[in-house]
């Protein structure tokens, strides 16, 4: 069984940030890590199958691995050399979908085949999707996925194979997170400018978003059941949404940004769980902080310190049926914080 790092924080009480204590809404975070046996591979993108093991991939390791919560085990499935493996998806079947990001590919991982026969690549043109991103599984099976140094926006046939890509108009717009809309639209965020990208599923067109503030530079997206468009903002420390009905922006500095600046911010992850509350991750702070905010009342509701530092967290899954966030750290762990009801 492997080491557990855990740790339990009451909520901060500073007035200007968070609700006091006595709100109702105030609640404990806890968070546990798990050191990933593999030194040094910077473990990242978990996501929890059904299952409820946790697969996640080694993105400077090569290989995918999957996590089990009642055994505290881990189990490895090597890729080749070189296929820095940058996210994954587990699809209703159990079989585990990843973006090769330096091999020009994505993968299909079958955990019940054989050990020479696991893993199926299919290749993404290397002229408009060398770099495949991130991963996300519409309703009816097709994977969308970014491209960030290739600047494009894809989507990707299972059944067949077939890679159809979409090219971002805006040079070195850096596609980077992706979540779909309630209509199965995806939508991004453009790291390298101040846009989001919304893409027309059915026509395969894409139409850019130029946000307020010539200096953000959006990084991570979740949509929450209303159809607002939450990210957060890298550069300068907000968390913003996008609503498309009235085509206007809202946003709020972070805990950190208010308290020590840009120093004390640098959202990088988020995920929103089944009451539409947000969680980002402010990375510029060691440790990182895993922060919560409640849309209906338009507050900061918590702040955690990640026990193990984690030095970056960069992408979150909520499971609905533990209501919990899992994630992955450059401190080398796996991590699981148990949310609030």
């Amino acid at each position: 069984m492997h080491k557990t790092l855990s740790v339990t924080l009451g909520l901060l009480t500073t007035l200007s940030l968070l609700t006091t204590a006595n709100d109702s809404r105030a609640a404990e975070i806890t968070i546990q890590e798990w050191p990933v046996p593999w030194e040094n591979t910077r473990p990242r993108d978990p996501f929890v199958a059904p299952d409820g093991r946790v697969w996640f991939v080694g993105q400077a390791g090569h290989y995918a691995a999957v996590f089990d919560p009642g055994t505290e085990t881990f189990t490895r499935i090597d890729m080749d050399d070189g296929t820095g493996p940058h996210n994954l998806i587990v699809d209703g079947d159990g079989i585990v979908w990843y973006a090769g990001n330096r091999a020009a590919h994505i993968g299909r991982l079958d955990p019940g085949a054989p050990g020479g026969e696991q893993i199926k690549k299919y290749p993404t043109p290397q002229d408009t999707a060398a770099d495949p991103h991130t991963l996300i599984e519409a309703d009816n099976g097709m994977i969308w996925f970014t491209a960030q140094q290739s600047n494009g926006i894809g989507c990707f046939d299972p059944a067949t194979g077939e890679v159809r890509m979409l090219s971002v108009p805006t040079s070195r717009a850096r596609p980077y997170g992706i979540d779909l809309d309630g209509q199965g639209n995806p939508w991004v965020v453009l790291l390298g400018t101040n846009k989001l990208a919304r893409v027309d599923a059915e026509a395969f067109t894409l139409e850019e978003i130029e946000m307020p503030r010539a200096a953000t530079r959006p990084r991570r997206i979740a949509i929450s059941s209303d159809d607002l468009i939450w990210y957060v903002d890298y550069a300068e420390g907000y968390l913003g949404h996008y609503n498309p009905e009235t085509k206007t922006f809202k946003e709020w500095p972070t805990p950190g940004r208010q308290a020590e600046g840009l120093r004390g911010s640098g959202p990088y992850a988020m995920a929103i769980d089944a009451q539409d509350r947000i969680w980002l991750v402010e990375t510029f702070p060691a440790p990182n902080r895993l922060v919560g905010f409640d849309p209906a009342s338009e507050t900061f509701i918590s702040e955690t310190a990640i026990p193990s530092g984690a030095g970056s967290v960069r992408h979150m899954y909520y499971d609905t049926r533990t209501n919990s966030i899992w994630f992955g750290t450059d401190a080398n762990t796996l991590g699981k914080a148990q949310l609030p009801d």
